[in-house]
């Protein structure tokens, strides 16, 4: 009996202390968000212009947040949504905490997570996106010459050498027929893609088209016209000078007659 009254009384204290607004407020976190509204946002935690701090998934007994940055009060609100704007240009430079804490209708508070930031100058923004785009057109360059300039001293002599009509492997990425000398290539893996066509360099005559993979049928097709383009005419004999003499012997009868 003894033992049941004392259990009973620690579930009684543990509910009391649940609904208790001491509780809540040790158990109950807001979810703290940052957005960037205009501005620079780097990738080590620094910004610099407009921001939005905004609470993130509100209960719906909330009724005020304070908004902080560091131990500073910068606002509150007091309807939803519940988001306050601030400028960075307004405070220090360097390293700064943001937080908030909630206030429910029954008088409870509700801190919520706490966001570390560098606060930097405009000149840092403007840097970085220099930066960023410098790289950006260094790793183009970089592609175009793995793409196009690479590969096209690989090719070059390799398959301009083929005869005519020998037959060829085309790989994973096909063939195509070169619309300015019509004979059938492999098709690079690495070319542009423009929707179903590809700029591909002709290995044959070195110019530039867009091609279109042909089937297998077709780039047969396409050795068989060069085959026939290799086989040699039949040379036209001219006469001999005794057949010249001959003929020059009967005209000159017939001429006497």
């Amino acid at each position: 009996m003894k033992k049941n009254f004392i259990l009973s009384a620690v579930l009684l204290t543990l509910l009391a202390l649940a609904t208790s607004p001491g509780y809540a407020q040790s158990t109950t976190e807001l979810k703290l968000g940052l957005s960037r509204d205009f501005g620079y946002a780097g990738f080590s935690n620094d910004i610099q212009g407009l921001f939005t701090m905004k609470i993130v998934d509100a209960p719906a007994d909330l009724v005020k947040v304070s908004f902080f940055i560091d131990a500073t009060n910068i606002g509150d609100v007091t309807q939803p949504p519940f988001s306050l704007q601030f400028n960075t240009d307004s405070y220090p430079l360097g390293n700064h905490t943001l937080k908030a804490i909630g206030y429910t209708a029954n008088g409870s508070q509700i801190p919520s997570n706490q966001i570390q930031r560098q606060f930097v100058s405009a000149g840092s923004g403007t840097k970085f996106i220099g930066i960023t785009v410098g790289a950006i057109l260094g790793i183009l360059v970089i592609v175009i010459i793995i793409s196009f300039v690479i590969p096209t001293l690989l090719d070059k002599g390799k398959m301009a050498s083929l005869p005519l009509g020998a037959p060829r492997k085309y790989g994973i990425g096909g063939g195509a027929i070169c619309p300015k000398c019509g004979r059938p290539h492999p098709i690079r893996l690495w070319w542009l893609n423009l929707g179903f066509n590809k700029l591909d360099r002709c290995p044959f005559c070195g110019k530039w088209s867009f091609v279109r993979p042909n089937s297998l049928e077709e780039l047969r097709a396409a050795e068989q016209v060069e085959l026939s383009q290799a086989q040699p005419e039949t040379p036209i004999v001219g006469e001999t000078e005794a057949e010249k003499l001959k003929k020059e012997v009967d005209d000159s009868r017939y001429q006497d007659m």
